[in-house]
């Protein structure tokens, strides 16, 4: 069986960002991971919309928030404190199963915001690395997301070691 929760990173404490999901709605944070660096990552069995952008107004910093649709595809949202907002959808050669019109989530533009996005919480991103799991196919959307934070700029190697 997939997964059907969601996950949000930002820089914050495991504790201090799983206070701030369940403020911002995602009831019920059922794993996290310190990603190192003073980032941190948190699971939930559900997101509500617009979570990355209630988060990074929580955190004051970057956030990033990716939706899981039975871990076949994923819808990613970053925010930053100072309003920008980019969306991405992972794995879009299965998303097409599910009849999810992958037009509205052009690469290009996903690709720009995410470099913003990096910019922004001080990470070094890769362009091509982004492209790449923005187009790329797996058998399972969560490891695109590693893909796409190790890209970013993160220590996406923890990112399967989520604690209870």
């Amino acid at each position: 069986m997939g997964n059907w929760g969601g996950m949000a990173v930002a820089r914050a404490t495991v504790a201090e960002l799983r206070e701030f999901a369940a403020g911002a709605g995602c009831a019920d944070v059922d794993g996290d991971a310190d990603l190192g660096g003073g980032w941190s990552a948190v699971y939930y069995p559900d997101q509500p919309e617009g979570a990355a952008a209630a988060l990074a107004r929580r955190t004051g910093a970057p956030v990033l928030t990716v939706a899981y649709l039975d871990s076949d595809v994923g819808f990613v949202e970053g925010a930053t404190f100072a309003g920008g907002r980019w969306k991405a959808l992972l794995n879009r050669n299965t998303a097409g199963d599910y009849e999810i019109p992958v037009d509205r989530f052009p690469v290009e533009a996903a690709l720009a915001g995410a470099l913003d996005w990096a910019d922004a919480a001080g990470l070094t991103a890769d362009p091509d690395g982004i492209r790449s799991a923005l187009t790329g196919s797996e058998a399972f959307a969560e490891d695109l997301t590693a893909r796409l934070l190790g890209a970013l700029g993160m220590d996406w190697a923890v990112l399967g070691e989520e604690s209870a």
